[in-house]
């Protein structure tokens, strides 16, 4: 999860939500990815999609049943679909997602597939303070 929070650390230099992703497969970390709606202009570049996709690439397959996802932030839905569709092995998720989340706002881990163990929890406090900085200097910012 440390080098999940480097990479929303990085989204947050450039001005994006700070959510770091990162994928483990046997071991050895296969993608990195963070938030780039914005430098994509894509509101689907979320960091779990673009993690899938870079895994998905390594690998050479679009099942990532043997893989691991860091995530620092929980879920949206869209991205635990992907999730789900991918089959990710494992889901590991720093803070929750009280407006968004799949899991606290639609109360919905049957989305996953039926075999990604979920475990959140992971560097909580860490990932969320960094989204309340992020959000506190976007309101504290003076608007043009």
């Amino acid at each position: 999860m440390t080098e999940a929070l480097k990479l929303a650390k990085r989204a947050m230099e450039e001005n994006e939500v700070p959510i770091g992703a990162i994928l483990v497969c046997n071991n050895q970390i296969i993608a990195r990815s963070y938030n780039q709606t914005e430098k994509l202009t894509d509101t689907t570049a979320h960091a779990e999609i673009l993690g899938i996709t870079s895994a998905s690439e390594y690998l050479g397959s679009k099942f990532l049943n043997h893989c691991s996802m860091y995530v620092t932030l929980e879920p949206c839905m869209m991205c635990a679909g992907a999730i789900k569709w991918s089959r990710v092995q494992r889901l590991i998720i720093g803070a929750l997602d009280e407006k968004e989340g799949f899991l606290t706002q639609y109360q919905a881990a049957r989305l996953l597939h039926p075999k990604t163990e979920l475990v959140h929890g992971i560097l909580a406090n860490e990932s969320a303070r960094l989204l309340k900085e992020f959000f506190l200097q976007k309101r504290d910012r003076p608007k043009r």
